[in-house]
């Protein structure tokens, strides 16, 4: 029997985010990304889709790489201006029941106990449906208007580990169980017996105190994660429950499905238990020649120096140095290592030309872009879902909100005749309809270990 396709929505709180030109298109809506009813609007069809989620990216930082300064990024509004993500998961909740919201937020940007204190407090406003996408960050502008540097790439990595040591402390191991007594007759809201200082003193944080919460429908929100280099697919493997790629083709999927489920088998988890989701746009119309029409009217839109913006930023490469019918090649960078290695070496039998690559990433960003009838891009998706294991699809737009609305309208009901997607949501928090368990990460999970927290405080003083 065939797997359970499962759809998020790739979406960013700004203008244009993976289709650098769109926004010009006379029914793309992306200007509006300043105004909740737009976002509201998207929530409800995005549950009326069993999507699993909305997954809204982020970067506080502008692309400055590609020709030496920012000057295309604003002029052609690729990711500038952006607004804060977080703020849009308790309206959307609102006016939804049972949709997800992936929240991205570096681990650089925020100290560690403030972000934890505003992750339990969305994760209560929604009911227990916010996730965190965990990022190290790459770009240099973001740095420096913090007055720091960028660290090395994997060095950012091993900060990660103990940011979320410090996460797992307060979310996990603070309050316990039973704490939160609020027995009126007595006056006594919660038990201070129950309620820990974590103290916590590392090599980048120290943090000895309470948190600031009181435990969250799922405590420790569900956590996604999207580094596909090396260090990055450990850390996701240790780590995250589900796990984003951009594979711009099929091979390259397979090889690194297969690679973070070894993974996370080596770090102890059950590797069925991953979520994996790939990056794609579908473009899908009633029959093929109505897609394709569709496709090629947006593709006039597309702009060129605005798709070398993104390549340039994600890659840390100046694409506008080298000439169109120049070949991508492997530079050593600071920025995200595992997009100059998918480009340049990922697949043996695909090597891209700068015109080529610009043209690849005018829609979509650096995943594929599937275009025909319901039946023929159902078709296509099973066919990837078999060949690389992959569990499903983070859906980028190319038009918003009609990309999402024609996936919903046209594609979703073809998926449901073949008994491959969804009819209805699983109850619970956001945890419990990914995985059928409890709202809460299982104790195979590192954070398990966080969870006697006077115990490790122990611990941690008889090593020292």
């Amino acid at each position: 029997m065939s797997k359970t396709l499962r759809f998020n929505a790739f979406e960013m709180n700004c203008v244009g985010h993976q289709s650098p030109g769109l926004w010009a298109h006379p029914r793309d809506r992306a200007w509006q990304y300043k105004d909740l009813e737009y976002w509201t609007g998207l929530a409800r069809t995005l549950e009326r889709g069993i999507f699993d989620g909305v997954f809204i990216a982020d970067v506080l930082g502008v692309y400055d790489v590609y020709q030496g300064s920012a000057r295309k990024a604003i002029e052609q509004g690729v990711q500038i201006p952006v607004n804060d993500p977080l703020q849009l998961a308790a309206p959307m909740a609102l006016v939804t029941e049972h949709l997800g919201f992936g929240i991205t937020s570096s681990i650089f940007f925020e100290h560690p106990y403030p972000f934890a204190r505003r992750l339990s407090t969305a994760d209560h406003l929604t009911g227990g449906r916010v996730g965190w996408n965990v990022v190290t960050s790459y770009l240099e502008s973001g740095s420096r208007n913090l007055g720091s540097t960028q660290a090395r790439h994997d060095d950012r990595y091993d900060v990660a580990d103990e940011y979320l040591e410090v996460l797992y402390k307060l979310w996990e191991g603070s309050w316990e169980d039973g704490a939160v007594l609020r027995d009126r007759e007595r006056r006594v809201f919660a038990d201070p017996a129950r309620v820990h200082e974590i103290g916590h003193k590392g090599r980048h944080y120290e943090v000895p105190g309470f948190h600031l919460c009181e435990p969250s429908p799922q405590r420790t929100p569900v956590l996604y994660q999207a580094g596909a280099s090396s260090r990055g697919q450990r850390f996701a493997a240790e780590h995250a429950e589900c796990v984003f790629v951009a594979a711009p083709t099929r091979p390259v999927l397979r090889n690194y499905v297969a690679d973070i489920r070894r993974l996370a088998a080596l770090a102890g988890r059950d590797p069925k238990k991953l979520l994996i989701y790939t990056l794609l746009t579908i473009i899908v119309d009633e029959t093929d020649a109505k897609a394709q029409a569709r496709f090629q009217d947006y593709q006039r839109y597309v702009s060129y120096d605005g798709a070398l913006v993104l390549m340039s930023g994600w890659t840390g490469i100046d694409f506008g140095t080298y000439a169109p019918t120049d070949l991508v090649r492997k530079v050593d960078t600071n920025a995200i290592v595992s997009a100059v290695e998918t480009l340049s070496e990922g697949d043996p039998d695909k090597r891209w030309t700068i015109e080529e690559l610009a043209g690849f990433g005018g829609i979509g960003g650096l995943g594929p872009v599937f275009v025909g009838s319901p039946s023929t891009v159902a078709d296509l998706l099973q066919q990837w879902v078999e060949e690389t294991d992959v569990d499903g699809f983070n859906l980028a737009y190319a038009v918003t909100p009609e990309t999402f609305e024609n996936v919903v309208g046209l594609l979703v009901p073809e998926l449901q005749k073949r008994g491959v997607y969804p009819d209805a949501y699983a109850p619970g928090t956001l945890r419990e309809k990914l995985f059928g368990a409890g709202a809460r990460l299982g104790a195979e999970h590192p954070a398990a270990r966080y969870r006697d927290i006077e115990a490790v405080k122990a611990a941690a003083a008889q090593a020292r």
